[in-house]
């Protein structure tokens, strides 16, 4: 078969690796129809970490379809259509059985594309099967479902499931990159007054505006003043939640929750953030963070099949499994491509060229 292999820093290859074959009971070999890339794949790339080991296929995004199951697969078989969690869980240690399956501490959590290969092929092994992978509902199309592997789960779990929004509440997002804009989508689920997105850049923040968001804001304008004005008692927001990983985007959302809110961290932080607790203690301010856990995932499909939830303004670019080549260059040209969700698939005929 053909895959994407990280050869280090700033090095790929679309190249010729073996097949991969059943090793435990419970591994299925997927057919990957749709594939997507993620900031997390550029940071192996650029060698930030997390670190790969070179060889390694990468990717942890996609849906496919069963082609064979091992003798330990009890709710799969050949033919069925499935979403690949980012996450893999073992289904049996204490964190899997508190549905905390990102801290999977029976061989599961984060590996694929990490610590095994991973997705950006034409196929894929995915270990304890019956956990990782979730049929997909009649009538939800690849390129939607694929978004719910990764990118709606980390938002809506992480961003505002842990940062409670609730009916009538004011939500900040701080970053309007894939994850801030699934945030803004995902929030609107449960009936915010307002959703406010602040972030430099003024495409997306239009693609912020296409996607439902109330306001926007760039940080020049003061988004302190503005949130406040925008809110019927001048508190502030509800909840606010940090889709960027950044020290100053981090301040941001702390200066813009009001007293008794929730800063909900989803970015990957780098160089360390300043966290001025004598301020936010006298508040009652709740800050959370976390890595997701993808225990949303079958919710997520079903909003998506109902039609309640439609992610697929997220995608921007659509390209062939084989021109994935391609498809990291544009991505990792975000600024100028304007590139937000880059999804690619097995089937030429899927790909939409048509302008967006």
């Amino acid at each position: 078969m053909k895959a994407l292999t990280y050869h280090g820093t700033d090095r790929i290859r679309w190249e010729e690796v073996p097949d991969p074959e059943i090793r435990d009971p419970e591994d299925a070999v997927v057919r990957v129809d749709a594939v997507t890339l993620c900031g997390t794949d550029l940071r192996i790339l650029r060698g930030g970490g997390p670190r790969a080991e070179p060889g390694r296929i990468l990717g942890h995004e996609a849906v496919g379809t069963v082609m064979e199951v091992g003798p330990g697969v009890r709710t799969l078989r050949p033919g069925d259509r499935v979403l690949v969690s980012c996450v893999t869980a073992c289904g049996r240690c204490r964190h899997c059985r508190a549905a905390a399956y990102g801290q999977c501490s029976g061989g599961g959590g984060w590996v694929l594309g990490h610590r095994i290969d991973g997705t950006q092929a034409e196929l894929v092994r995915t270990p304890f099967a019956d956990h990782s992978l979730h049929k997909l509902p009649a009538g939800v199309a690849d390129e939607a479902a694929v978004l719910a592997s990764d990118i709606l789960p980390t938002a809506y779990e992480v961003g505002v499931r842990s940062g409670r929004v609730g009916p009538g509440d004011t939500v900040a997002v701080v970053g309007a990159g894939p994850i801030g804009l699934a945030a803004l989508l995902t929030a609107r689920l449960y009936s915010p007054a307002s959703v406010i997105v602040i972030d430099p850049d003024t495409a997306r923040l239009d693609a912020a505006k296409r996607l439902g968001a109330d306001a926007v804001l760039t940080p020049g304008q003061d988004p302190e003043e503005a949130v406040r004005a925008m809110t019927g008692d001048g508190c502030g927001a509800h909840v606010v939640i940090e889709a960027v990983g950044r020290p100053e985007a981090f301040g941001l959302c702390a200066r813009l929750v009001r007293s008794g809110g929730h800063v909900a961290s989803i970015g990957p932080h780098g160089p360390p953030a300043a966290l001025h607790i004598e301020d936010l203690l006298v508040t009652n301010t709740t800050i959370t963070t976390g890595l997701v856990d993808t225990a949303s995932a079958p919710m997520l499909l079903d909003v998506l099949a109902a039609g309640r939830l439609d992610a697929t303004g997220l995608v921007t670019h659509r390209f062939a499994l084989d021109e994935i080549t391609d498809a990291y260059d544009l991505f990792a040209r975000a600024a100028e491509s304007q590139a937000l969700k880059v999804v690619l698939f097995r089937d030429p005929a899927s790909v939409d060229t048509s302008p967006m």
